[in-house]
């Protein structure tokens, strides 16, 4: 299964607020509260403002944590206050799960189009060479009428928000968005150019990586390295980094999984059924 591939273009819903820190929880909290939020009470029970109100409603939904206002499975595996095992986003490998499903679920287009096929372009970017992309893959697909510029540049300076440490923060504030701390991606301060930053992110954690690939492969037994690469792409890793990823979950699941290179043809292969839920719980465990 490919990630990559879109299937509807969403540059909006954020009001162009970045997802802070702890709004996912407070979302979590809202619905499984029995609230709704196209009530006019909504704003008093999240406590923020109306367009606020909007942009944690869409933010839970571009991370896939509600559909149709239902809750998912994983949400309350996270944030339930009783049980849940990283309620208040404290932990590292938390914010890479919560990236890689941003990416993964494609509803907000501009996450994935960034990592998944931008990235295999450039490694370094000014917003205009995102701008002019997005513009490209549209039109190639037949969608360039649903292309609009200014959506896309608020879309694009919100994206930066979400992962870009600020140079000149203004207020606390600006340091509270969600994925910030995953150093992903960076800024040259010589010039007006991003850069993925391949080189001195935070680690990632191989079980999350592993509960990637198993969230991906559906039921194929043997997952080809190009989806491996697109996943390892997802989490700004070079090929060194995925294969060396592969090596470390064959050690650890040594009876369950195998990795192997064989005339040039890499791939991964499941000897044994395995669970996403096994592999958070060997993460969380």
């Amino acid at each position: 299964m490919s990630i990559s591939k879109i299937r509807k273009y969403t540059f909006s819903g954020h009001e162009s607020f970045p997802c802070k820190t702890l709004w996912l929880k407070k979302g979590y909290d809202f619905v499984v509260g029995g609230n709704d939020f196209n009530s006019p009470e909504a704003v008093i029970g999240l406590g923020v403002g109306k367009n606020m109100v909007a942009s944690i409603r869409y933010w839970m939904k571009a991370f896939g944590l509600i559909q149709n206002d239902e809750v998912s499975s994983l949400v309350g595996y996270l944030f339930a206050d009783e049980t849940g095992k990283d309620p208040f986003v404290e932990d590292l490998g938390t914010l890479w799960l919560l990236h890689f499903l941003l990416v993964s679920t494609g509803e907000a287009t501009l996450y994935n189009l960034l990592f998944t096929q931008f990235q295999r372009e450039r490694k370094s970017f000014e917003r205009q060479h995102l701008l002019h992309f997005v513009k490209r893959v549209m039109t190639e697909d037949g969608k360039q009428s649903q292309f609009n510029e200014n959506t896309v540049k608020k879309d694009i300076g919100t994206l930066l928000l979400n992962y870009v440490l600020p140079q000149k923060a203004k207020a606390l504030d600006d340091y509270s968005s969600l994925l910030i701390d995953l150093e992903i991606i960076r800024t040259d301060t010589e010039s007006k150019y991003y850069l993925f930053n391949i080189e001195g992110k935070r680690r990632l954690p191989w079980q999350i990586f592993l509960y990637a690939i198993l969230s991906l492969k559906g039921k194929d037994n043997t997952v080809s390295y190009d989806l491996l690469q697109e996943i390892g792409l997802i989490f700004c890793m070079n090929d060194m980094e995925v294969i060396e990823m592969c090596k470390i979950i064959e050690a650890h699941h040594i009876n369950d999984v195998r990795y192997s290179d064989t005339a040039g043809i890499r791939q991964l292969q499941f000897l044994n059924e395995m669970s996403c839920e096994e592999a958070l719980n060997e993460y969380y465990g």
